[in-house]
């Protein structure tokens, strides 16, 4: 039977963090409830968490300086933060702190969930040894020098095209997460980063079109999919 994940869950309206616990329990999760940062910092030291969620306003420590401890002791652990805030300054630090994701309130419990398993579908990916070279059907795509290359033609990438070319490889034939992409290379999810993506995801699809089997396709409320039929890591 396989293990069930663990969540390290600090929130302290009782309420909502009874709720929310018993929620993720039902979706198969051991989520442990702590009312304050001190405690759930205690209880990170002394169990194994695969992911923490945690409130920002909280008494004895907020949300940011518990994620900044955890991040000294830990700093692969998934952070989710929940905030009645939703100032951009906020959620920027949030992100500088080495937040994986940003929920204001109020939210629906199925939307925790839903970002939950995309952030541990992402983490497991990440997992394997770091890809410099990719074989995307005809072209070789050099991560480093940030250059494509199909026969004798090399096409130099700028650092955004590189880096979106590089998510997109990394998910080749599944959905990149539209969300994902954007705070990963533009740590913001805004309408102009939004905008700024959909320009990148045109030029490249350009770079590509040498080979017809290879195509960037849209998924409706998503995000995109590199469609590549032989399309491997070379290493």
């Amino acid at each position: 039977m396989e293990e069930r994940l663990r969540i390290l869950l600090c929130e302290d309206d009782e309420n909502l963090g009874m709720l929310l616990r018993e929620y993720l329990q039902a979706k198969g999760f051991n989520a442990d409830l702590f009312a304050d940062g001190d405690s759930g910092y205690k209880a990170l030291l002394k169990g194994k968490y695969d992911l923490c969620v945690l409130d920002v306003m909280m008494p004895k420590k907020d949300g940011f300086a518990l994620a900044q401890e955890i991040r000294t002791v830990n700093s692969e652990i998934p952070i989710i933060f929940l905030t009645a805030k939703s100032l951009k300054e906020d959620i920027l630090e949030g992100f500088k702190i080495g937040a994986d994701d940003y929920i204001t309130k109020p939210f629906s419990m199925e939307e925790l969930v839903f970002r939950i398993e995309a952030i541990l579908r992402r983490v497991k990916g990440k997992k394997g040894k770091e890809i410099t070279i990719y074989k995307i059907g005809k072209f070789t795509f050099d991560t480093q020098k940030q250059v494509l290359m199909i026969d004798d033609k090399v096409t130099k990438l700028t650092t955004k095209e590189s880096e979106l070319l590089n998510l997109l490889c990394a998910h080749v034939n599944e959905i990149l997460e539209r969300n994902f992409a954007l705070k990963t290379i533009w740590i913001d999810d805004n309408y102009f980063n939004a905008r700024s993506m959909d320009v990148y995801i045109t030029k490249l699809r350009k770079h590509l079109k040498d080979d017809p089997s290879i195509e960037i396709i849209n998924i409706h409320g998503k995000g995109y999919k590199l469609i590549a039929p032989e399309a491997e890591a070379a290493r």
